[in-house]
């Protein structure tokens, strides 16, 4: 199974979102092993393989220290309980010189061994922990736009974050900690039955074994406090950073104190839940340092019994102190091991629920490219709606002919925006179908259909880097001349070259340093830069003044020449020369026709209009009337 296949298993194991599959290693390990051992990178396997070569060398060497460490005692004592030969070799192993320096090169092949090996997987496990957190990223954008606006930006942020931890951290207990200390201990167990006997085998692991049944209780209760410190800690980095994307806002309502007690309530609670795993830890490693020196008293306590009987030499009581020291580091890590592990499956388990939740619109199986003739669009009987107690679109038809305008308008609630996340397929219909050139927009690939659609939206979010970048997103690969092209075209060329750093300049979080006309220009220029073949206009001036509204107007209508267009509009104003103009109300086409059509027939589109004439004329008697107060302001002024 190749990573992208194991990948793609992993994220479609459960259609419950909500459902995560806590704690589950054997999960984790199921999702891992294919970015551990990875069918495509030989590389990777050659580095596995040598790691594992590495780490038993390393084992072996750790098993001769104490040996080394048992001959250099007898030595030293003149060999006293010790049976040592006369022959030449058996001489020079017994010098206490010889064997204390053996000792000491073990322990530094044994290091060296060691960091080889995490030096060599090293590689292998960043590579596990980037495809994974690339394959969370990537679903993310995957995932309906439903799923988006359910989700607070700043936990979903968090969650990756702490995943990517988690992962790593798992990957590098479980290959560099966990193996080597399962293998030492067996050897430990090996050496202790055929140097000693039995019982000093049993004592070592029964004291193993309740060492790690230990572990296993208080991680479990540590858990849940682990569990209610991430909890807190996402819904205060949640709370931050939708309060600083607000700015302005909280600006404007003085609301930075109510902002500041927000958040402190959250990390109240983080510092409480913080407070107490700390405390538990403590307590943890408390318990396992008494399990572990009662095993080792006990273990040293029959040593020294046999010394007494003779059966043992004064080395083999150092060579028993020092295999269960050295004994003490990997089941030490033994709790660390499960601990972090525990805790890492925790941190994952929101990655785990995104992945295994299914992505809400997702290309048919053999799905083919949108393949564009004319681009004609055609709504046919769609109805559609966000909850099924209350549908939207109540049986919608009509159609944009190639090369042409039509304008859907209609009171708030309508369904207009709706019909424009339609059409990018953010949603699928509940029944009807939208087709592009006769073919349904559900059997092309999802790729094929957006690159064909270019968006002007009412509010233009841009991304906080410079005005190439964000003008260039329309086509990566656009070359400087074609974006000062597509900025001439959108009429932002002269704001541009009034900037000291012309298309270097920094927009801003979410564009915010530039005015809302500025903002829209920028969004113009990249879907000229896209080039599309249907033109998205979803509602693109409503937020604007009447000024700027008209010069944007000017700039969309040059785009929008020889393109299929299909406008969004509060403002009737802006959609006065379509060629056809849709009346939307209650989710129902209630009228449709030209300006003039509609304006005849003196129904909903004329009542709208005049409504909208009648608010245009008291702001314009307003504006006139501020103007008229502020003459005689500026005479006196001037007097």
């Amino acid at each position: 199974m190749s990573a992208p296949e194991a990948g793609t298993a992993l994220s479609r194991r459960s259609n419950k979102p909500d459902d995560p599959p806590r704690g589950s290693l054997l999960v984790a390990l199921k999702g891992l092993t294919p970015y551990l051992w990875p069918a495509e990178r030989l590389d990777l396997r050659a580095r596995v393989l040598w790691g594992l070569l590495l780490l038993v060398a390393a084992k072996i060497t750790t098993m001769a220290t104490p040996f080394l460490f048992k001959w250099a005692t007898d030595a030293v004592a003149e060999g006293e309980g010790a049976h040592i030969g006369t022959d030449a070799i058996s001489l020079i192993i017994a010098a206490p010189v010889v064997l204390t320096l053996g000792y000491g090169f073990s322990r530094i092949a044994m290091a060296a061994l060691t960091q080889w090996r995490d030096g060599l997987f090293a590689k292998v496990a960043m590579h596990a922990v980037r495809r994974l957190a690339l394959e969370t990223f990537q679903h993310m954008h995957a995932l309906s736009l439903r799923f988006h606006l359910e989700r607070k930006t700043g936990g979903l942020t968090r969650v990756l974050e702490r995943s990517r931890e988690g992962i790593e951290t798992i990957v590098r207990m479980l290959v560099l900690h966990l193996a080597p200390t399962i293998l030492e201990f067996v050897m430990v167990v090996v050496v202790l039955v055929w140097q000693f006997d039995w019982r000093y085998a049993a004592v070592t692991v029964a004291m193993i074994g309740a060492y790690t049944f230990f572990t296993f209780l208080m991680t479990e209760w540590r858990m849940g406090i682990r569990r209610s410190m991430n909890e807190s800690d996402t819904d205060a980095n949640a709370k931050a950073v939708d309060s600083l994307l607000n700015y302005e806002t909280v600006k404007y309502f003085g609301a930075e104190k109510w902002e500041a007690e927000r958040y402190d309530r959250s990390m109240e609670r983080y510092e409480r839940a913080s407070i107490h795993t700390h405390t538990s830890l403590a307590w943890l490693n408390a318990g396992q340092a008494a399990i572990f020196t009662a095993g080792l008293t006990a273990v040293m306590v029959l040593c020294v019994f046999d010394i007494r009987a003779g059966y043992q030499s004064v080395g083999s009581f150092v060579m028993v102190n020092a295999m269960m020291i050295q004994l003490y580091q990997p089941l030490n890590f033994l709790g660390m091991i499960y601990r972090e592990i525990k805790q890492s499956l925790i941190d994952i388990e929101a990655m785990f629920a995104i992945l295994a939740r299914n992505p809400e619109i997702e290309d048919r199986k053999g799905a083919k490219p949108l393949e564009l003739k004319g681009a004609a669009i055609r709504f046919e009987d769609v109805r559609f709606s966000y909850d099924p107690e209350r549908e939207i679109l109540k049986g919608v038809s009509f159609e944009v002919p190639a090369g042409q305008t039509v304008a859907i308008v209609g009171p708030s609630g309508a369904g207009k925006s709706t019909i424009s996340r339609l059409l990018y397929r953010f949603y699928d219909v509940a029944s009807g179908r939208i087709t592009v050139d006769g073919q349904d927009i559900r059997d092309i690939t999802q790729e094929s259909l957006r690159a064909a659609i270019g968006m002007v939206p009412q509010d233009t979010v841009l991304f906080n880097d410079t005005l190439a970048y964000n003008i260039r997103y329309g086509r990566p690969g656009a070359g400087d001349a074609e974006v000062e092209r597509a900025a001439e075209l959108a009429q932002i060329d002269g704001f541009v070259k009034r900037t000291p750093k012309g298309y270097a300049t920094e927009v801003g979080e979410r564009g915010l340093k530039l005015s809302g006309g500025e903002k829209q220009r920028v969004a113009i220029a990249r879907t000229i830069l896209k080039d599309p073949a249907i033109l998205l206009l979803d509602e693109a001036t409503s937020a604007l003044d009447s000024h700027t509204e008209r010069e944007i107007q000017d700039a969309l209508e040059r785009v929008s020449r020889g393109r299929t267009t299909l406008v969004v509009a509060h403002r009737l104003s802006t959609v006065v020369g379509a060629d056809e103009i849709i009346v939307l109300e209650h989710g129902r086409i209630a009228e449709r026709g030209t300006h003039a059509e509609l304006m005849a027939r003196r129904g909903l589109y004329h009542s709208m209009w005049q409504r909208q004439r009648e608010v245009d004329e008291a702001k314009a008697t307003l504006s006139r009337g501020e103007d008229d107060l502020k003459a005689p302001e500026d005479a006196d002024a001037a007097a």
